[in-house]
């Protein structure tokens, strides 16, 4: 069957509302390539939203799934507990960068794990308020769209949400914001909306990842810091996307200088297999009884064993300093497009490790999210798969697995400068 004859079958049988970057339907994937069910082959520079750090099924993922199939695949953590639960949470508590000892607690969806978070941090504080950021993204369930700092198509419509979520303007370099900006509106929404004692935490990407893969300067964070600890206001993380090696780091929130109170993980921590979890102080994640935690597939055995196995892969082929030769090799290529008079004009490469992205702009220097689409369009016709994101979905993201080939790596990257090149003749 053909490909278009299964995007008349999607657009019968599935809602509009759950969008496909792509008309392609996957037969296959190995590492960072997928072949589509008319055997077309397509160079993965998505990793299916930042999921595959280790790449497509990578053998060792593989093989400890199969195994753990071998011998059960569900019993729900409240009724019957398992040993790869405890493993991974052992595993985690460790590598946290939180003060003091850490517990874990398992989920399916990043949604999840960070609704959940936000229901420690409530019982922790004993206090209702969140405060989110624009252009953050936390997911698509009623409380994570609250949390979701754009409204289109995230929000719209939707209301009305859950009350206390309020946002600040994120800073960054690339947002134009400064952390002086932001400390003002945060100054006034206590004075105006809630006082801090009110409160109950801050959620925050290290990097924005739909938001366009903005970062906050190391200043910022030292103001947060001294914030949280003047009010009794927690910090949680989300990690969701920034997690497990992406960023050069076991944790995106290692390259500044806080340490969050709460982390969400999910995403790449189960290498294509859904698991997410909450990472936190052991004393705030303790405060809520037996039973005001959990869920019926929450902390699947078969999403455990995935995420041990992706453990040993990100130590056993250092990947971690694989993203940061894999970002470098990115910059480097990005900055010669950006040299180069015939192609799109490009500007902003940012990001850490191999969290890389880069924004398309007019003649006048403004953000260009239809000629974005143009490229990604373009970059797809000739075997790579891009994504776009950032408030006016101008960004290019790269969210290449960290363990592709060189020679692959290279080969996007050509395809990458044939589509900015051949969308810069179109508007010419």
């Amino acid at each position: 069957m053909r490909n278009f004859e299964y995007v008349a079958r999607r657009a019968k049988a599935i809602p509009q509302g759950v969008a496909t970057a792509t008309n392609i339907i996957a037969a296959r994937a190995e590492n960072a390539t997928i072949w589509d069910v008319e055997g077309n082959a397509y160079i993965d520079f998505a990793g299916g939203i930042a999921v595959l750090n280790v790449g497509h099924r990578h053998p060792k993922v593989i093989a400890a799934v199969r195994d753990q199939i071998d011998k059960y695949t569900h019993t729900a953590f409240q009724v019957v507990a398992y040993p790869p639960y405890i493993e991974l949470a052992e595993r985690l508590n460790a590598l946290a960068p939180v003060d003091g000892n850490a517990k874990t607690i398992f989920f399916t969806t990043g949604a999840e794990a960070t609704e959940n978070a936000v229901k420690i941090a409530r019982v922790a504080t004993g206090r209702p308020g969140i405060i989110a950021f624009a252009g953050g993204f936390h997911g698509r369930t009623l409380l994570t769209s609250a949390m979701t700092g754009k409204v289109s198509p995230y929000k719209k419509g939707l209301g009305p949400f859950p009350g206390e979520i309020y946002h600040l303007p994120y800073p960054s370099p690339t947002t134009g914001v400064s952390v002086e900006e932001t400390l003002k509106a945060l100054n006034f929404l206590f004075a105006a909306d809630i006082e801090p004692e009110r409160i109950a935490a801050f959620v925050i990407e290290p990097v924005q990842g739909e938001g366009g893969f903005h970062s906050p300067p190391p200043e910022f964070f030292h103001a947060l810091d001294d914030i949280r600890r003047r009010h009794g206001i927690l910090v949680i993380a989300d990690e969701v996307q920034t997690g497990f090696a992406r960023t050069g780091k076991m944790f995106g929130i290692e390259h500044v200088p806080i340490k969050p109170d709460l982390i969400t993980v999910a995403k790449s921590l189960g290498g294509g297999f859904p698991i997410s979890g909450v990472i936190g102080r052991a004393d705030v994640m303790d405060v809520i009884g037996p039973g005001g935690l959990g869920g019926t597939y929450g902390g699947s055995p078969v999403g455990l064993a995935a995420a041990l196995a992706v453990l040993d892969v990100i130590e056993d082929e250092d990947l971690l300093n694989r993203a940061k030769v894999i970002g470098h090799r990115l910059r480097e290529r990005i900055a010669e497009f950006a040299r180069n008079k015939d192609l799109v004009k490009i500007t902003g490469v940012r990001g850490p490790g191999a969290m890389i992205a880069f924004d398309i702009v007019d003649e006048h220097g403004q953000p260009d999210g239809d000629e974005a689409k143009r490229v990604c369009a373009r970059a797809l016709e000739n075997g790579l798969i891009l994504l776009s994101c950032g408030q006016f979905g101008q960004a290019i993201r790269i969210l290449v697995p960290l363990t592709v080939e060189d020679e692959t790596l290279e080969q996007g990257l050509n395809i990458l400068e044939k589509a900015l090149t051949a969308v810069a003749r179109e508007v010419a």
